[in-house]
This record gives structure tokens, sequence and C-alpha cells, in this order.
């Protein structure tokens, strides 16, 4: 019976693994399509210009069609085949990521007898994909309001922080079998400082983006080199404050380290972090001294989202490390791995 538990929490992580990179596809998928200006290459949802297809050519639509949407309150629109494609195929991307979920969900079934809250995080995450769907419906019905935009953006990081604390409860042995017994009695404060800096820099990142949305529609796409220059105080603190936020992150790391050693999990993990971390910084000091290249955007939020993964996932391990194993929601008996 041990075996067989082991099997199906293996069997769940794998598959739970693939759904989460699968969801972080769909986010940079997402931000290329806002990035690119796809945003409303399909004026209507669920059809795409009343269509469950779309249309190839403006031949194929109605004459007037820029009169109807007019007057659903779409003034702007006008076909173009590449945005309407880009728009209709993250739709698509949406839906296959749905299903994964769903069938993430029916593996969790089996795991509920370790630890329930497996199962009840799985289903959480599929229900908020019908909530987001929701959302993004109504996201273009507000014509891309910005507010709108940034929370659509936090609800996938809920589906991503639901499907993590899954996953982590399912590895609640492994951890067990990572003594913690030499950490530095340092590392737990200095990662709700790092936690905290990040959660920061991430708050002014979505008003950066909400007013990067605003002045591409006062300037036009055309005039991106011209953005910088039309950002609040606020984007040059959440520009230098990420030089904060990675040198807090490589001192946490350090005290792994020096601690734990580099084969332990956190270690592990923290180091993936700093990765991540690094690329934002990157990312951003592009986007901020070569005037706002598309392409790097995407990078930039993807960067941002897999930053407040890890850190979830070095958080819900190390209290579950802490504990020796047990859930501190369900059963008390170790796991096995």
């Amino acid at each position: 019976m041990i075996e067989q538990d082991s099997t199906t929490l293996r069997r769940y992580r794998r598959f739970a693994w693939i759904t989460i990179a699968a969801v972080y596809f769909l986010i940079l998928v997402g931000a290329s399509v806002r990035a690119s200006g796809a945003g409303m290459g399909c004026p209507d949802w669920p059809t795409c210009f009343g269509q469950w297809i779309p249309p190839t050519s403006e031949a194929q639509l109605p004459d007037n069609y820029q009169q109807i949407y007019a007057e659903l309150g779409y003034a702007d629109t006008r076909f173009n085949v590449l945005k309407t494609w880009t728009e209709y195929t993250n739709r698509l991307v949406g839906v296959s990521i749905g299903i994964l979920i769903f069938l993430t969900a029916l593996f969790s079934w089996f795991c509920r007898r370790h630890d329930p809250w497996i199962f009840r995080a799985s289903v959480a995450a599929f229900f908020m994909v019908g909530f987001q769907g929701w959302l993004g419906a109504r996201v273009v019905a507000s014509n891309l309001q910005p507010g709108m935009i940034t929370l659509h953006m936090l609800m996938a990081l809920a589906i991503v922080a639901a499907l993590l604390f899954a996953l982590a409860q399912s590895r609640r042995g492994i951890l067990a079998a990572q003594s913690i017994a030499g950490i530095d009695p340092r590392f737990e404060k200095w990662l709700y400082v790092v936690m905290g800096l990040a959660l920061i820099q991430i708050s002014m990142g979505t008003q950066v983006r909400e007013m990067t949305d605003l002045i591409s529609r006062s300037q036009g796409e055309e005039l991106r080199s011209s953005w910088i220059e039309a950002m609040p105080w606020f984007f040059y603190v959440h520009r230098s404050f990420s030089a904060v936020v990675l040198f807090a992150n490589l001192w946490l790391l350090a005290l792994l380290v020096k601690s734990l050693g580099w084969q332990h999990s956190l270690t592990r993990f923290t180091t993936a972090m700093i990765v991540v971390t690094s690329l934002a910084v990157l990312s951003g000091a592009t986007l901020g001294h070569l005037g706002m290249p598309a392409l790097v955007q995407p990078t930039h939020l993807l960067a941002a989202a897999l930053l407040f993964g890890f850190q979830f996932l070095i958080w819900m391990g190390y209290r579950h490390a802490r504990s020796g194993g047990s859930s501190e929601t369900g059963s008390s008996r170790p796991l096995p791995a």
C-alpha cells in the first residue's frame, strides 16, 4: 500500500508540474498578446467577429462591420488578420490549460487520503479557471481597461498559487527527508523580508503596467521610445527598487548555502529564484533604457510571475520541512516520498 501511495503522489506531482508550466506559458502568451497590441484582435467573446473560427480576410466580414462594432462601443475596430489570430490562439491556449487543470483535479482525487488539501486546492484552481474565463470576457467588454487587465493577471497568479499549494502538499514527504536542523536562524525572518519586498515590487509593477497602457493609448504604439518620458515618479522607484530585491534574494541564498549546502531543495529553489529575479532586473533595465521594446515586455512579466511562484514554493517547503513533513492542515502522519 505504501508503494502504491508513493506512486500515486509521484504521478500527481508530474502532472501538476506540467500543468503549472502550461499556466506560465499561458501568462507568457497573454503578455505577448498585450505587448503586440492584439488584445482587441477579437472584439467579441467567446466568438471572434461573430464566428467560432475567425475570418482570414476582411472580405469575409460584412461591409459595415466597423459600424456594427462602433455601435457596440468599439469605434476603432479594424480587422487585422495577424492580431485576430494572435488573440484567437491565446484563447485556444487558455481552453487547453483549462482542460489540463481539470485533469489535474481528477488526478488529485486519488491523493485526498494522503492530504485532503491536495484535492481541495486542485478543485479550487479549476473553479478559478472558470471565473478567469468570465473575467476574460469582461476584459474584452471593457475595451481593455487597464484595471480589468491587472485583475485578470492577478487572477492568473491566484490560479498558480492554488496549484503550487497542492503541489507543495504532495511534496511533504520529500521535504521531511531533508533536515533543516542546521539552517541559519536568520533565514525565516529574512524569507519574510524577501517576500515583502517582492510584493511591493510586483505591486509597483502593476501600476507601471497600467500607466503603460494609458500612455500607449494616448501616444500610440509607434512612439514607444517616448513612453518613458511620460512615466510618473513610481516608475523610477520601481526600476531602482529591483536592485534591492535582487540583493535581498542573494543574501537569502547565501544563508542557505552556508547552512544547508547546494543540494537541499530549499537551496535549489532559491537558486532558481535568483535566476528569474536576475531576468526580471535585466528585462526591466532593457525596457527602461532602450525605449520599451515590445518583445521584452512579456519576458519581464513572466519573470515577475516566476519570482512569485518560486517564493511561494520556498515558503511552503520551509513550513513543511520545519514541521518534519507532517501536515498542518491534514493528516499528521509522514507521507511517502
